[in-house]
């Protein structure tokens, strides 16, 4: 009987390795899905203690597409609930999924930026349905140099209502040179121009998210010092939307490697992808769609593309980090992975 349980034991183990939830593996990283919504956004973080972050939450409608995509998503990481919602803004391809998502997965806590700024569009009747959820749950109003309090991470809160941090995060802080040759753009005053940014920190791995921020925002956190210093990975700002990522923030940030939110005909722009893939250091750009606008010229090898055709699978991308510095990211149609080393 005891050799049985012993074998049993070890068949446990085994099993537990190659699923990888529960995994010793996996209790010890950081994992990250960039889930596909369509160019909308919804990204899921959960740290080594097991307390997960849904960054957005896609659309609405669509027969439930993108909360089924991310609950499929949270089966994947071995979570049952969502500890931190964070709404980076107000538009509907960030917070339509919000209701659809909540009736699958229990969430914990909500976090925004507060006020509403902006009243037209798609932002009324989803905005009011979101309230409603955010009235019902334990819920934080961040600003700039907040923390986002998940065990097992770090996550700063470096912009938020259009405002900046004041001082660079310890550490950082660099002059930044490509500063002389920014442009500013025309005044965005709606959402995109208050969304939510973040550094997150584990070990030495850094990762920076800053939702859709508009470029004439990202000014204040790039230039003229580089208050965010460098990272390891940069989860591309507004989908690789022409109108953020300038050359002054991202080459500050100074990414290896890239992964960009974008769908077949949203984001993924051929203007802001050249920026990151002429980013210095980069070792590569990861894309949840292959982009129409950008033809071959602007989409990166097909092992590095999550989703080729328009219609597709809806098939993510996931990055497992570890407190070295050192993280992997894996391409979830095909199962290519590949090792970035501190």
């Amino acid at each position: 009987m005891l050799r049985m349980a012993a074998v049993s034991l070890l068949l446990c183990r085994l099993s537990l390795a190659q699923t990888g939830a529960g995994s010793a593996d996996s209790l010890q990283s950081l994992r990250v899905y960039a889930i596909d919504v369509e160019g909308g956004k919804a990204t899921l973080y959960v740290a080594p203690s097991g307390e997960s972050m849904l960054v957005d939450a896609g659309y609405a409608g669509f027969d439930g597409r993108d909360a089924k995509r991310i609950a499929t998503a949270a089966a994947q990481a071995g979570i049952n609930q969502i500890d931190y919602l964070v709404v980076t803004h107000y538009h509907q391809d960030h917070i339509g999924g919000v209701p659809q998502i909540a009736a699958r997965l229990p969430i914990r806590h909500v976090v925004d930026h507060g006020r509403n700024f902006e009243n037209v569009k798609d932002v009324g009747a989803l905005y009011e349905a979101y309230v409603a959820l955010r009235l019902r749950s334990d819920y934080q109003e961040v600003r700039a140099g907040d923390l986002i309090p998940i065990h097992g991470m770090r996550v700063q809160v470096v912009t938020a209502s259009g405002e900046a941090i004041a001082k660079p995060l310890p550490g950082q802080g660099a002059r930044n040179p490509a500063c002389g040759e920014y442009h500013a753009l025309d005044p965005d005053p709606g959402e995109n121009a208050h969304s939510i940014g973040f550094i997150l920190t584990y070990g030495d791995f850094r990762l920076v998210d800053l939702g859709d921020l508009y470029w004439n925002q990202e000014h204040d956190l790039a230039c003229p010092d580089n208050k965010l210093g460098t990272v390891d990975v940069y989860m591309t700002t507004h989908h690789g939307t022409k109108t953020s990522g300038s050359p002054q923030m991202v080459w500050a940030l100074r990414p290896r490697v890239a992964i960009m939110n974008n769908g077949p005909r949203k984001g993924g722009s051929p203007e802001a992808w050249q920026t990151i893939h002429d980013s210095p250091g980069l070792l590569d750009l990861w894309q949840l769609h292959y982009s129409i606008a950008g033809e071959a010229g602007h989409n990166v090898p097909e092992p590095f593309i999550a989703n080729l055709q328009e219609k597709c699978q809806g098939d993510g991308i996931v990055l497992t980090a570890h407190r070295d510095g050192s993280f992997t990211v894996r391409n979830g149609r095909t199962g290519f992975e590949k090792a970035y080393r501190k």
